[in-house]
């Protein structure tokens, strides 16, 4: 196949434009403003506000370890629960998943309650 145009095509060299001249001066302006418009230099920089925790969900510091345990043992125990009851609704590539998730759970709880099983008042 014959290509029309060769390559890389024979192309004249650009044309010089007087009107195109660069003057040094003209260029260091067009940076320095470019550079104040963008990074702003000049101006002060203020300090970012610390992060405020979320008081969404708080546990009041009083509440003793032991209901903690109990309440993170009851928690466990109600999500390994609706996992087992989710395993039974899906297909074999995601059911795979839920059973691990069900397995990870329970040895959560599992760390717990022995935890609760260890701890003595007091």
């Amino acid at each position: 196949m014959f290509k029309v145009t060769p390559n890389p095509p024979n192309t004249g060299p650009v044309p010089y434009d007087v009107s195109f001249d660069l003057d040094p001066k003209k260029l260091k302006e067009s940076a320095d403003r470019a550079l104040n418009y963008y990074l702003n230099p000049g101006a002060t920089k203020t300090q970012i506000a610390p992060r405020k925790r979320s008081t969404i969900f708080t546990i009041d510091a009083a509440v003793d370890d032991e209901t903690l345990l109990v309440e993170a043992s009851e928690s466990f125990a109600e999500a390994r629960e609706m996992v087992n009851d989710l395993v039974d609704l899906d297909d074999a590539p995601r059911r795979h998943t839920m059973r691990v998730l069900h397995r990870v759970i329970t040895m959560g709880e599992l760390a717990v309650n022995r935890v609760l099983d260890n701890h003595k008042p007091g």
